[in-house]
C-alpha cells in the first residue's frame, strides 16, 4: 500500500513524506542548479517557459522538504538566444555560481555550445528540449530528457506517408540551426523508405524575413506537403508568405512550432498544418491536467507550452537523480541520471538509454480552429 501511495504522490509532484505531514523544512546551504535558457532574444518565449517549468518544480520540491533535506536554488543564466553567448552563460553558472548541475538549453545549437564545457568540468547537463542527435555525443555528462530528432523525424515521415497518405514533399530548412538541419537529414532518409519522394529542397536562415524566392521555387514543383522543421519565429512568416503566393498545401514541422505565437502570428496561414510535439495541454491524463492547473495558477492563467512541461520534467528527473545518488558530486549525479528508468513525467514515462537519450512517447498536433488539436499519439 505504501508503494502505491508513493507512486501516486510522485505523479502529483510532491514527496511521500510531505503527504504524511512529516516533511521537515529544507535546511542548510542551498543546492544550486543552473537554468541555462534564452530569457531574451529571438527564442525568448521558449526559454522563459522552460525556466518557468524548472522553477515550478523547484518550488514544489522545496515545499516537500527539498533535495537531500536541503533547499534547491535555481540560478538562471540568459543565453540571449545566441550560441556564441551560451558559452559565457554556462561558464558563469559553473565558475561564479558554483552550480552542481545544469538544466538547458532549449535549442540544440546552444546546448551544443554548452555541452563541452559541462563535460570538461564534470558538471552533469540535462537538456529538457534539445532534440538534435549530436547533443549527447559530447560526453558522458551530457543527457537529454526529450525525444531525439531521429525519432521525431521518423514520426513526421510516417505520419505524412501513412496517415495523410501524401507522397510528394518539399523541404524548407533553416541552415543556421542544428535542430532544423538534423530533422531535414532524417526526413530525407526516412520519407523515401515509406514510398515518399522529396521533390524540392530550399533553405533559409534564422532571422530572415523574406522567403518568397524559396517559396516560389517550391510552388512550381506543386508538392503535396512542405516539411518545415523550423522555429515558430520564422514559421509563421513562411506560412503567411506561402498563402500570399497561392500555395495551399499543408506544412508539417516539429516541436519548434510549439508557441502561442504560432497561432497569434500565423492566423489563417497555419490553419490545417501539423507538427510533432512533446505533449498536448488538453490531454485528460491526470498528470497532464495536474501540471496544467498548477502552472496556470502560478503564471496568471497562461497555458503551459511544451517547453514549460519539458523544463518541469527535466528538473524533477534531476532532483530524483540527486536523491538517489545521495550526493551533490558530479560523478555520482551522472551515474544516477544514467540509471533513470520509467520516471513518471508529465510528458510520459521516461527512461534514459545507454546513449543518455530519453525513450518516451510524443504526439502529433494539428492547428484547427485557431487551436492545437491532438491528432495522434506516437510511441518510441
Amino acid at each position: 500500500m505504501k508503494n502505491l501511495l508513493q507512486t501516486a504522490v510522485v505523479l502529483c509532484g510532491i514527496g511521500f513524506s510531505a503527504l504524511l505531514g512529516v516533511a521537515a523544512d529544507p535546511a542548510g546551504d542551498p543546492i544550486k542548479i543552473g537554468s541555462l535558457n534564452s530569457m531574451t532574444g529571438g527564442n525568448s518565449t521558449f526559454g522563459q517557459s522552460c525556466d518557468g517549468g524548472i522553477r515550478l518544480a523547484a518550488e514544489e520540491r522545496n515545499k516537500a522538504g527539498g533535495v537531500l533535506g536541503r533547499p534547491v536554488e535555481i540560478v538562471t543564466a540568459d543565453t540571449e538566444s545566441q550560441a556564441d553567448k551560451t558559452s559565457l552563460a554556462v561558464g558563469k553558472l559553473i565558475d561564479n555560481d558554483h552550480v552542481i548541475s545544469v538544466l538547458g538549453e532549449v535549442a540544440s545549437s546552444r546546448t551544443n555550445a554548452a555541452a563541452p564545457i559541462c563535460q570538461k568540468a564534470k558538471i552533469p547537463l540535462l537538456t529538457p528540449a534539445s532534440t538534435n542527435p549530436k547533443v549527447t555525443k559530447f560526453g558522458n555528462y551530457v543527457f537529454r530528457s526529450c525525444f531525439v530528432d531521429d525519432l521525431q523525424g521518423l514520426w513526421i515521415a510516417k505520419f505524412t506517408a501513412n496517415d495523410l497518405k501524401l507522397k510528394r514533399a518539399a523541404i524548407l530548412t533553416d541552415i543556421k540551426n542544428d535542430y532544423s538541419t538534423g530533422l531535414t537529414k532524417v526526413l530525407k532518409t526516412e520519407f523515401p523508405k515509406l514510398g515518399g519522394e522529396i521533390i524540392g529542397n530550399e533553405t533559409y536562415q534564422a532571422g530572415d524575413q523574406d522567403f518568397k524566392g524559396q517559396l516560389t521555387s517550391l510552388k512550381a514543383l506543386n508538392p503535396d506537403i512542405i516539411f518545415l522543421p523550423g522555429y515558430y519565429t520564422e514559421v509563421t512568416s513562411i506560412c503567411a508568405q506561402a498563402r500570399e503566393l497561392g500555395i495551399t498545401c499543408p506544412f508539417i514541422g516539429g516541436d519548434g512550432w510549439d508557441s502561442d505565437k504560432t497561432l497569434t502570428n500565423g492566423g489563417a496561414a497555419v490553419e490545417g498544418c501539423y507538427f510533432t510535439n512533446h505533449y498536448d495541454a488538453s490531454d485528460p491524463d491526470p498528470r497532464v491536467q495536474a501540471f496544467v492547473s498548477k502552472y496556470k495558477s502560478s503564471h496568471n492563467g497562461e497555458t503551459p507550452d511544451a517547453m514549460a512541461v519539458l523544463g518541469y520534467d527535466a528538473a524533477n528527473i534531476l532532483f530524483d537523480a540527486i536523491d538517489r545518488s545521495k550526493s551533490t558530486e558530479g560523478p555520482a549525479i551522472r551515474d544516477a541520471l544514467a540509471q533513470t528508468k520509467d520516471f513518471p513525467g508529465v510528458t510520459g514515462n521516461i527512461t534514459i538509454d545507454k546513449n543518455r537519450n530519453a525513450v518516451k512517447p510524443g504526439v502529433v498536433l494539428q492547428i484547427k480552429g485557431g487551436k492545437f488539436m491532438l491528432v495522434k499519439r506516437v510511441e518510441p
